[in-house]
């Protein structure tokens, strides 16, 4: 479990935006940051404080995950050909907790690490409980048949907040999915804007 569950709409605030479109997120209502300086009025934001924030931002998307894992991700997102925002993207998209989310197996990311962690899924027919694990193109992700009535899947499928990608086929009455293709930027559905290039910049810099 991520450090953050308890608190992840705090995320929300801090960033100042409603990062994964949810109706019941606090900006909603409140778009100041948490705490009791949450209301001082914002500057202008440095260079530094843009990358900063973007990296903040897609990091806080997957889960909240560690700087650690996030520097790893962009070093191997680096290391591959062509552009490396785009790689960081794609890479992310790959981990098995993203994936089940973005299959609306589960209602937000950080219940499909969850899912993921105590073995309710699958991945070509294999069981998995490790949320980072990468998933290839043409694997096929599937909710294990002793789960799939659990209360917390057949809400997620009817969620109207989001769709499902169209780098995933998914079929919500076998719950399955399988992986066609890694996507870049433009393919994948985030709520709001995303900047991978101010994140690569945070890195080049730091």
């Amino acid at each position: 479990m991520t450090k953050r569950t308890s608190a992840k709409y705090k995320i929300d605030r801090r960033m100042g935006e409603n990062i994964w479109g949810r109706a019941k997120s606090p900006v909603n209502r409140r778009e100041y940051g948490p705490g009791q300086h949450g209301q001082r009025r914002k500057g202008k934001m440095s260079d530094f404080g843009l990358q900063l924030r973007a990296k903040q931002k897609l990091k806080g998307y997957y889960g909240d995950l560690t700087e650690k894992q996030f520097r790893r991700i962009y070093a191997e997102a680096e290391r591959l050909r062509g552009d490396t925002g785009e790689q960081l993207i794609g890479l992310l998209e790959r981990r098995l907790d993203a994936v089940v989310y973005r299959a609306k197996f589960v209602p937000t990311v950080f219940a499909a690490r969850q899912f993921v962690n105590h073995g309710h899924v699958l991945v070509n027919g294999k069981r998995v409980n490790i949320p980072s694990y990468r998933v290839q193109e043409g694997d096929v992700i599937e909710v294990r048949e002793k789960s799939k009535q659990m209360a917390l899947v057949l809400e997620a499928s009817q969620l109207p907040e989001r769709d499902v990608p169209d780098y995933l086929d998914v079929d919500h009455s076998k719950m399955t999915a399988s992986f066609v293709r890694t996507p870049g930027l433009a393919d994948v559905p985030y709520p709001v804007h995303m900047e991978p290039n101010l994140v690569i910049e945070y890195y080049a810099q730091n």
